[in-house]
Parts: structure tokens; sequence; C-alpha cells
């Protein structure tokens, strides 16, 4: 008897899933501008709920991680979707127009991949790092015995690692919210007689387990970002601009490093995101070639190779373009830009399906040989938003009264664009799993399809709340209760680079500096690379000028530990094991406080205070060494369950 698969329990709980890791992302990528993969730990909790039924496979668990992989896909919308809030067009998130968004771009992102599976999965070489890893767990989770025992104890292990990585990082969260324990800790001070810098350490959990996740290489990487920024540039140009009369130390430094330092950052950001393209050209166009060949092939009647019908495709495309078709006129129609709508539309539309479906290919290659998660998706936004406000000033001159409506409208359509780009990211790694544990193509892509839905239907309400709650950087803010908005780092960056294009508004200077320093650090990670020494991706350092120090403090120091561990890991009876729990305890650390900080931003709103449980006043003298103790505890405390649990012989 085959063994059930695409079911609608598996799709239920892929979507509920979904919902708990979306709002997670959502909250993560706003807070430092990374989304963690989701699929190992949708997988591992599948497996651990769907073995309390008899008739469970791997093909059904497949299909609940297919489900849930939208969430670590589609939630990276964020990195351009708010720059409408940003640049002050919206004040909040309307649900139908932000859903259909995400709706139609996310399954462009699905239906553009389709042709590409033969191609890129069956007939590649390529070695989709993350696709093969989730293959493995589900095949560790589905026991040596039987499809629904778990003999091995790892899938019950496994999502017992979760609940620990959730409950200790949701618990300091917890405890910091009510001011007992302070969440970071900061100052500033002067470097000679002008100069001045500060620092900011940040005791987050999350963050420590996203630095778990990306690895040394990216840690370092950051950590000679944060260098570049707040020892060498934010000193070299206060001492260049001192301080007004009457402005703080702390909010002269604040804005220096605000105004100047971060579009070094940008630069850098540019010249790294471009290079990785470049780099790329080569096995992308080949992956393409090879593409058109094998969409030739006559379809075959073996489950395990048969896609979407055709049909399908073409109506599934069909129907989203009219969406993005409809969503590009009504936007248009309600701004100054109304004269020209049915211009706009005429150059959205096919800008969503000519870039949309080149930027399909280029990420699922890109996926398929580096990985999702490193895959360089915001620099797919970059090059996005470029192409897009510079073809709509093509049809539409600038002028003092449409310019904002003009930014508006390139993020708008980018958006639609990016929403594809995200999926097309993760598609084809799924598929990849679903080729090792013998799948159907045609059903994860149906399940994929029900996962964006699921997304696409979380992701307003989630940005709502936090827009109302913390609000944005760089955003108007009207209303907003918590006085430190999100970072948002990559909207704001294409917001800027929109506004620039437009506009003529960029710090062209700083720009141009942070250009020249990515071409230096495009050679030395070439150089580092030729010598087999430990990289240092010019992208990851541009995400470290970028950020502020606390959304890397603890993203550096999670690195470190995750280095450390792996060796430790290598001298146990099973590494394998070690290196999976190590995952899925970092996976539980992000899930943890990510939700906490959905629920904090509820409470938030609903009680009208920055702080709505605090227990004792803001300057609690113990406060700050609380959170260091809370800090340390719990990665002592974690990581020595993970090494006691890795050592004991099975």
């Amino acid at each position: 008897m085959k063994p059930k698969e695409l079911t609608l329990r598996s799709l239920i709980l892929g979507a509920l899933i979904t919902t708990v890791f979306t709002a997670a992302n959502v909250y993560l990528g706003l807070k430092v501008g990374l989304t963690f993969a989701s699929s190992i730990p949708a997988a591992v909790i599948s497996m651990a709920i769907l073995s309390a039924f008899k008739d469970s496979s791997i093909l059904e668990n497949n299909i609940v991680q297919t489900v849930a992989s939208a969430a670590g896909t589609l939630s990276a919308i964020i990195f351009v979707l708010p720059g409408l809030v940003i640049v002050g067009y919206w004040t909040g998130f309307p649900f139908w127009q932000s859903f259909l968004i995400c709706l139609s771009g996310g399954v462009l992102g699905v239906v553009f991949t389709i042709p590409l599976r033969r191609a890129l999965v069956t007939n590649s070489d390529l070695p989709y790092p993350e696709g093969v890893a989730a293959a493995e767990v589900l095949k560790v989770g589905s026991g040596t015995r039987g499809e629904t025992k778990d003999d091995t104890g790892e899938a019950r292990e496994g999502l017992r690692a979760v609940i620990l990585g959730s409950v200790a990082s949701a618990g300091l969260a917890i405890i910091t919210a009510t001011r007992i324990a302070a969440a970071e800790l900061n100052g500033f001070f002067r470097v000679g007689e002008n100069a001045s810098t500060g620092y900011n350490f940040a005791w987050s959990l999350a963050l420590l387990g996203a630095g778990h996740l990306v690895g040394l290489s990216v840690g370092m990487a950051m950590l000679v970002g944060q260098i570049i920024s707040w020892v060498i540039a934010v000193p070299w140009l206060t001492s260049m601009q001192p301080a007004g009369v009457g402005e703080t130390l702390a909010a002269h430094t604040t804005v220096i490093w605000r105004t100047q330092v971060r579009f070094i950052g940008a630069g850098t950001i540019a010249v790294a995101a471009v290079y990785t393209l470049i780099r790329l050209a080569k096995p992308v166009m080949g992956g393409l070639v090879s593409t058109l060949v094998a969409s030739r092939a006559v379809a075959t009647a073996d489950d395990t190779d048969r896609d979407i019908p055709p049909m399908w495709i073409y109506v599934l495309t069909a129907v989203c373009l009219v969406i993005a078709a409809y969503l590009a006129y009504t936007f248009a129609k309600s701004t100054v830009l109304a004269p020209s709508a049915l211009n706009l539309t005429l150059i959205a539309v096919p800008f969503v399906l000519i870039i949309g479906f080149i930027i399909a290919g280029v990420c699922g290659y890109m996926a398929g040989l580096i990985g999702a998660s490193n895959s360089p998706i915001s620099g797919v936004g970059i090059l996005s938003i470029v192409i897009c406000a510079s073809v709509i000033m093509l049809a539409v001159t600038p002028t003092a009264d449409n310019r904002q409506a003009l930014v508006a409208f390139a993020l708008f359509v980018t958006a639609i664009v990016f929403a594809c780009a995200t999926i097309s990211n993760d598609n084809l790694q799924d598929l990849k799993t679903g080729q090792l544990v013998g799948a159907s193509p045609m059903r994860q892509q149906i399940a994929l399809i029900v996962g964006v839905a699921a997304g696409a239907s979380v992701i307003p309400f989630v940005l709502n709340l936090l827009a109302k709650a913390y609000g944005f950087a760089g955003a108007p803010n009207i209303d907003v209760v918590a006085a430190n908005p999100l970072p948002a780092p990559q909207a704001t960056l294409i917001s800027a680079l929109a506004q620039g294009v437009i506009g003529g508004s960029l710090e062209w200077k700083m720009l141009g500096i942070g250009a020249a320093v990515g071409v230096g650090l495009v050679i030395l990670d070439a150089a580092l690379g030729a010598m087999k020494k430990l990289r240092i991706p010019p992208l990851a350092v541009g995400i470290g000028i970028y950020l502020p120090m606390s959304a890397t403090f603890a993203v550096i120091v999670g690195a470190v530990i995750s280095h450390w561990y792996d060796g430790r890991s290598k001298s146990m009876p099973n590494p394998d094991r070690a290196q999976r729990l190590g995952t899925l305890v970092a996976s539980g650390l992000i899930v943890g406080e990510s939700i906490w900080g959905v629920i904090n931003a509820g409470l938030i709103v609903g009680f009208s205070k920055d702080a709505p449980i605090a227990l004792v006043p803001e300057d609690f003298a113990l406060a700050p060494w609380l959170g260091v103790i809370g800090f340390v505890g719990a990665i002592v405390w974690l990581y020595g369950w993970m090494l006691r649990r890795s050592a004991a012989v099975r």
C-alpha cells in the first residue's frame, strides 16, 4: 500500500507551523536583517506529532516541512514591503494589498521554478546543502524499523532541543521585559579631543542562535564590519564634525553613524551583492541553458517525476499577473500618478513577468549551489529596485509633486518580484529533499502553494502589530508606543536606493567610500580563499557596517561558540547527531525570543505602554549584572546539555 503523502492533516499541521515560524521570522528579519530556515525544525516537530498516527509516513512529514518552508522564505518580503511605511506612504499594512502582493509573487515563484526542476534538481550535481540536510533529518526520524517508529529516539530528542531553546530564549526575553534584568549594555565615550564612539551589547539569545547557524566565517565578517564602523569610521567622522552647542555626545555620535556611516555599509553591500551575482553568472547561465534543453523532454508517468500539469502552470501564471496588474493599477490610481496609471501598469506587469522569471532561475540555481540561507537574496532586491525605479522614470518624469509616489510605486512593484524571488530561492531546495525521500514533485508544489497562502495571510497582521508597537527606523512612526524602533535594515536600504535613483538624494560620497571598501574586501576574500584560509564574505562585512552593534554582537558571539561546539562535536560518538542538536537548539532560540517579541508587541499596543510588564524602575541597579548572568547562564546550560546528550552512547 502506498504511504500517505498529501493529506489534510499534513497541510493543516504545516500551516500551523508556518504561522508560528512566519511570525518569528518577520520579527527577526526586521530586527537584524536575517531570517532562519524553518524546514529542519518543522520536520522535527511534524515527526514528533505525526508519530502518534500509525499510518503517517516520511512522505507526509516531507509535505509538512514543505508547507512550513514558506516561513523561512516568504517572510523575507519584509526586506522590501516596510519600505512603503518608511518612505511615509503607508501608515500601516492594508491586509488585502499586502496579502495579494505576497500571494501573487509567491505563487509565481513556485510556478516559475517548475520548468527548472529536471535540469536543476533531477539531472544536476548541485549540492543543495539545506535540502540534503532536511532529507537526512527526515530519514533519521522515520526510524529504522518502520515509517512511524522513532527507534533512535532522535525525533523526540530533536523536538526537546527545539523546546529547550525556545523556553530559554523566551524566558530571558520575558525577564528583560520586566526590567529585572537589562536587555543590553550601552555607552558612548570620547576618543581624543573631538572624536567619539560607543558600544551597545544586546543580550539576545535569538541573535546568538542566528550566529550559531551562520557560522564562524559570517560572524567574523560581521566583526570586521563593526570594527570598520565603530573603531574607524565613527571616530574619524566625529573628529571632523564636532558636536553642536547643546548636543549630547550620544546624540551626536548616533547621528553621524545613522546618516553617514550606514551609507558606507550600503555601498559595501551593493558592491558585494553585485560581485556575488557576477561570480555565479557562469554556473547560473549554464543551468538555465540546461533548463531550456530539459524543458523539451517528454513528461513521465512516474509519480516521483511528475510536476503540476502545464495547463495549470499557464492558468496560475495568468491569474497572478492579473492580480499584479490590478494591484499596480489601483495603487497608481490612488495617487498623484493617476493620469499615468495605465502606462505604469503596462510597465509593471511585463517587469514582474520577465524580471520575475529571470530572478526565479537565478535564485533557484544559487540556492542549489550555496544554499537558500547563504544566497544573496538582498543583492537581488537591490538590483531589482534600481532596475524598477530606472524603468519607471522612463515612463514618468520625476517632479516635486510625484517623486514620493514614484518611489512608493517602485517599492510596491518590487515587492511582488521580491516575493517571487524568495519562494524560488527555496522551492528547488524542497524539491531536492523530496527527490531524496521519494516524494511526488507535484504534491510538493501544491503544498508549497498552500504554504505561500498561509504565510501571506499571517504577514500583514504581524507587520501591523510590530509597526504599531515598535515602528521602523527612518519611518515617521506616528503614535508608536515603544521608544526604540526596529532597524529593518534591508527595507531601509532599499527605500533609500529607490529615493536616491528617483530623487537624487543619496549620500553619494559615503556610498563611494563604501564601494571602495567593498572592492577591497572582495580582493581580500578572494586571496583568503586562494590560501585556503577562513573566508570573510564581503556581503556580511557590509551588513556588519550597516547594522547597529546591538543587532550583531550576539550573532558574533554565537558564531564563535558554534565554531567551538563543532570542534567538540567531532570527538563525540555521533558527530552528525551533535551537530543536528546544535542546529535545532539554535532554531529554538530564534523561535522562542521572536515569538515573545510578537506577543510583547501585542501587550505594548494593548496597554499603550512601552514596558507593559515592567516590575521595577528603568534604572534598577542590579539589572545590567542580572542581564549578563542570565545570558551567560543560558548559554552554559544549553550547550552543556547538548554536549552531555551527544556524549551519551546509544
